[in-house]
């Protein structure tokens, strides 16, 4: 049997607006569209990465 992935809740807490573009870009590439939205992802480097260029705008829960 496969090993289950491990998964990472994100949500949006803050606006975006008036925020630098590559940081609008960022949170749009990890799925989130508007405040309070809240999507899973597999928890992988890259997304961790994501989410530390943006961490002031975001929840994360395990």
């Amino acid at each position: 049997m496969a090993k289950a992935k491990k998964v990472v809740k994100v949500t949006l807490v803050r606006g975006l607006s008036g925020r630098r573009k590559d940081h609008r870009e960022t949170v749009r590439g990890l799925g989130l569209k508007w405040t309070n939205h809240t999507v899973e992802l597999e928890d992988t480097p890259s997304v961790r990465g994501m989410i530390n260029k943006v961490n002031y705008l975001l929840k994360v829960a395990d």
